[in-house]
């Protein structure tokens, strides 16, 4: 279990993950549709999350949503230490409804985001979708992991962002397997990452 805590003067945020854990959620953020799919991430990552924030959401959104990514990035971080036997790299394809997403990534120690996301709308109720890339963008700059997301076909935003959500748990998920073929190998010719 990795426990972090962020406080700036825009947010407090505690968070634990359980890496290997069984898919519970406990969020409050204080962004209702953020909560939900923070949700997705644990239930297909089958890792426990317990996300609790407080932020200037009279403001917006912004600060706690790139917060949140920044915190849920380092405490992945250190959940997969050196890397040493796992899978390294994940991939999944999700789809809900007229949806699908692709969400592949390694853990390759060097932050890159690539977010090929077309939102058919803004805002979802009152969340701005583009603070999805800001929540990635977070956590790929503090898991130092490389991610890719693409959006393939969607006509619905919710259904849009949730597939990404979803399709990024289990690609998390697959990463961070143990590889039993390389159990005491770290994962890459470099003999670090």
């Amino acid at each position: 279990m990795v426990n972090k805590e962020r406080k700036t003067n825009e947010t407090d945020i505690k968070l634990s993950l359980e890496l290997y854990g069984t898919g519970k959620a406990n969020i409050d953020t204080g962004v209702p549709f953020l909560d939900h799919m923070l949700d997705q991430i644990a239930r297909h990552g089958l890792m426990d999350l317990s996300i609790s924030c407080k932020g200037d959401t009279e403001i917006d959104d912004h600060h706690t949503v790139e917060d949140i990514g920044i915190t849920l990035g380092q405490a992945f971080s250190e959940a997969v230490g050196d890397k040493r036997g796992l899978t390294r790299y994940g991939h999944a394809y999700v789809p809900l409804d007229e949806a699908l997403s692709r969400v592949v990534l390694d853990l390759s120690g060097r932050p890159g985001l690539d977010f090929g996301v077309k939102f058919t709308r803004d805002r979802v109720g009152s969340f701005d979708l583009d603070l999805i890339r800001e929540f990635f963008q977070g956590f790929v700059n503090h898991s130092l992991v490389t991610l890719h997301i693409d959006n393939l076909k969607g006509i619905n935003s919710h259904h849009q962002a949730e597939t990404v959500f979803k399709a990024f748990g289990r690609a998390l998920r697959m990463a961070s397997t143990p590889d039993v073929r390389q159990s005491d190998v770290i994962p890459s010719t470099k003999g670090s990452l």
